[in-house]
């Protein structure tokens, strides 16, 4: 009970004496109390000397890295002899002198001393403390260890670096996805300015590849960084009717505040370089060995085909891997073929081609003679010769090849119609066609024709090269064929 009145009355006593404090005084005590809270929540270590050097304050920090606390520290005159050797602290007394009368901040690294006696390099900015009047009344000396300050102005080097013009391509999406920062070469890459589409979404640049790009970022936001390096193929949107897409070698690296308590996620860090042309050279040595392998394939097993018309369709066959979905081969009929081995001299070239037929706009007679199943695979169907002529319109793609005696590829388009295939008596489905005209012994015999649905791309001059190459082959065994019948 008398304890409990003791408390109660000195309580009492206390908030009388706070009530009779003025104004002024309690000011006072609430802007000490500010500034102690102030500089203990400091990332940095914190010294104040007054000008006979004697320390005036010691925050935590200084505390953490030097063992001191602000009670063993204030009021000490000097460092000497505690937490600075005699040699080291005459260095750091003469500093502290000179940034009294000089005007700015003063960058030094002095070595100091813990409280279990072990040396630390420090790197310190000093800077005077002005009273009302101008005179420098003390200093106040901002300090971390110089191994932590060395990694923290590395990040900063490497930042600045990194967005100044490196060789990658950097851009730093925000936890939104959104465009945040991107240095020049991103900028020259996407095609746009630096500042000119930053908080937008990627979906503004990018007109293919944005659901890849957006599911990487938002994988690295949740799980972190990939295990190696992704290929994204891309197309932007402001070149979307233009070039071909583009190969982005990507790396990712997540972002955290380094401040808060728990990772939080400022959003994803992409490096990328532009490897578009080393792929497509991968992508080409690749297709080019496949058909290759292909060739010397068909023609091993075209060897063993003791009917030539046979090896013309494993040629075919085997050309249409990886290659075309379907595959005709049409002929002309001739009325006497030649010996094999002999060239006919007394044909004329016009013979294998009707030349007023070719004035007059109409297409040539030509027979069907092999064709790859249209509905489920298999092996090439060999039709009869001579045969039922097909019924090409004038202009079509295989007239266009056998007149020219070159290569046509044509295509349906993005609009193209229901009856596209139909009205070129081809398979239903197919939207890119490539026709090649068949030669041996100096005599045009027909036109094989490659064609592709929808799935597949159109098909480009390395594809006629490669169809041209089947086609000799294919050529050779049904001249054979056709001695043979003769």
């Amino acid at each position: 009970m008398t304890s409990s009145a003791s408390s109660a009355s000195s309580s009492s006593a206390s908030s009388s004496a706070s009530a009779r404090r003025s104004p002024g005084e309690r000011d006072g005590a609430d802007d000490s109390a500010l500034l102690a809270a102030l500089l203990d929540g400091m990332d940095a270590a914190l010294a104040g000397f007054g000008a006979d050097g004697a320390v005036t304050h010691w925050n935590r920090e200084a505390e953490r890295i030097l063992g001191w606390t602000a009670a063993e520290a204030v009021g000490r005159a000097g460092l000497a002899g505690w937490a600075a050797r005699k040699g080291d602290a005459d260095e750091i007394r003469a500093a502290l002198s000179a940034a009294m009368r000089a005007p700015g901040r003063q960058v030094q690294e002095f070595a100091l001393l813990t409280k279990d006696g072990r040396r630390v390099l420090v790197r310190t900015q000093i800077s005077a403390v002005r009273g009302p009047g101008g005179r420098a009344v003390g200093v106040y000396c901002a300090f971390s260890e110089v191994h932590a300050q060395l990694d923290l102005e590395r990040s900063i080097a490497l930042s600045e670096a990194l967005f100044d013009d490196g060789s990658w391509s950097v851009v730093l999406v925000d936890a939104d996805l959104r465009l945040a920062v991107l240095n020049a070469p991103a900028a020259r890459a996407l095609g746009v300015g630096r500042t000119a589409l930053l908080g937008c979404p990627l979906g503004d640049l990018l007109a293919q590849g944005v659901e890849e790009l957006e599911g990487a970022l938002q994988h690295v936001l949740a799980e972190g960084a990939p295990p190696a390096a992704a290929e994204l193929w891309v197309t932007l949107r402001s070149e979307e009717a233009g070039p071909p897409r583009r190969c982005w070698r990507s790396g990712f690296v997540r972002l955290a505040s380094p401040l808060a308590e728990e990772p939080v996620p400022l959003g994803v860090a992409w490096l990328f370089q532009d490897v578009t042309d080393a792929k497509r050279a991968e992508q080409d040595g690749s297709l080019l060995r496949f058909r290759a392998h292909q060739l010397h394939r068909a023609g091993r097993a075209a060897a063993e085909c003791p009917d030539p018309s046979e090896a013309a369709a494993v040629h075919l066959d085997f050309a249409l891997a990886g290659f075309a979905d379907h595959g005709l081969v049409d002929l002309v009929p001739a009325p006497v073929p030649a010996p094999y081995g002999a060239v006919d001299e007394a044909a004329d070239e016009d013979a294998d081609w009707d030349v007023g037929a070719a004035r007059a706009g109409r297409a040539p007679r030509l027979v069907r003679a092999l064709a790859s199943p249209a509905g489920a695979p298999g092996p090439t169907e060999t039709f009869p010769v001579p045969g039922i002529p097909m019924a090409y319109p004038p202009g079509h793609p295989a007239a266009q090849a056998y007149e020219r005696r070159g290569s046509v590829r044509t295509s349906a388009g993005p609009e193209a119609t229901e009856g596209w295939a139909a009205a070129r008596k081809w398979p239903d489905g197919t939207v890119h066609g490539l026709c090649v005209v068949l030669r041996s012994r100096g005599r045009t015999l027909g036109v094989a024709t490659f064609l592709r649905v929808p799935s597949r791309r159109p098909f480009d001059r390395a594809d006629a090269d490669y169809a041209e190459e089947v086609a000799a082959r294919i050529a050779a065994a049904l001249d054979l064929a056709g001695a043979a019948g003769g």
